[in-house]
């Protein structure tokens, strides 16, 4: 009897390969080669997963996002808005190692989205969906009292995307600067309380 591939999981196999190159020797050395060696297949076995490196690379920083996605859906309904909004962020951020990882491969790619259309679209979807999340969260964190009116309701919107933006652009800069060693994890997550800490406080109209 033949025996049955499960396609699905050599391709996620492949990324994991492709993670550990990155975090080892960096994105620059991500090759079909260096991935193949890494991951015990040949290259000719590979290239019929993905025919460039661009495909790999984009697949890669996909099943990141998708790995962070499934575990922030099966995350358990708070009883506290505030920590819940903290305990969500942090899954995006480099507070383990294994987070760590997953931050490094995700800002790997900015560089990257810069020069190659393919990836660039996969860094607009990792942008995309952080600030979508971030929306979500502010709206959760600090709910709009009722408008008025429209302008008022149109005024409340784009305060929360205003709102989306700041902490959208914090999570971002804190995950770098503990990357580069600037910030200790357990420094990130302070910065990161008070920031939420004045988001959820009570704001006049």
């Amino acid at each position: 009897m033949p025996k049955v591939v499960d396609h699905q999981q050599r391709r996620r196999e492949l990324a994991g390969a492709v993670w550990r190159v990155i975090v080892r020797d960096g994105v620059a050395e991500v090759s079909i080669r260096a991935v193949a060696a890494e991951s015990g297949w040949s290259t000719g076995a590979l290239r019929h997963y993905f025919a460039t490196r661009a495909e790999l690379l984009a697949f890669a920083c996909e099943e990141v996002i998708a790995q962070v996605t499934a575990r922030l859906t099966a995350m358990p309904a708070p009883s506290d808005m505030r920590e819940a909004v903290g305990a969500v962020l942090l899954e995006t951020m480099p507070v383990d190692e294994r987070r760590r990882t997953e931050s490094e491969i995700a800002f790997a790619f900015l560089a990257l989205g810069l020069q190659d259309p393919a990836l660039a679209r996969v860094q607009r979807l990792h942008f995309g969906s952080m600030f979508e999340l971030c929306l979500r969260l502010v709206s959760q964190l600090a709910p709009a009292r009722p408008a008025t009116d429209d302008a008022a309701r149109e005024a409340d919107d784009e305060a929360a995307r205003r709102a989306a933006r700041h902490l959208h652009a914090l999570v971002d800069g804190l995950t770098v600067h503990v990357l580069a060693g600037h910030l200790t994890p357990a420094q990130m997550i302070a910065d990161l309380d008070a920031h939420l800490d004045a988001l959820a406080a009570p704001q006049p109209r």
